[in-house]
């Protein structure tokens, strides 16, 4: 049960690290945030949970193809912004976006027969 708490406490506390960053500089809110600390949190637990460094290699080969929609974001949403949209619809727009950018990439995986 600790090591939930733990896993818990540090994946949050990056978040909350971050957001406070960003109020100060956002160049150094982003850097920490580009990080893949989600990722690489995930795949240390993933190994010290199973062992397996089968189910850590699929798990980083997973995240490398669904990385690709999450992208769309990014782009969209200062476009969106600059565009008067208000904060609120242009990230929910841009949230809706990167969905279907998902949607979409499971598909193409599929059609391939990729196993992300």
């Amino acid at each position: 049960m600790w090591q939930y708490a733990l896993k818990i406490l540090l994946t949050a506390a990056v978040a909350v690290a971050a957001a406070e960053i960003a109020k100060r500089s956002t160049l150094w809110g982003a850097v920490l945030v580009s990080l893949p600390l989600t990722s690489l949190f995930a795949i240390i637990w993933l190994y010290l949970d199973t062992g397996s460094t089968t189910r850590v290699g699929e798990l980083s080969q997973g995240i490398f193809w669904l990385v690709l929609p999450s992208l769309v974001l990014f782009p969209l949403l200062p476009a969106l912004l600059r565009s008067n949209l208000g904060c609120w619809t242009s990230l929910g727009t841009s949230c809706v976006a990167m969905a279907v950018a998902y949607f979409a990439m499971a598909w193409v995986l599929a059609r391939f027969g990729v196993r992300a």
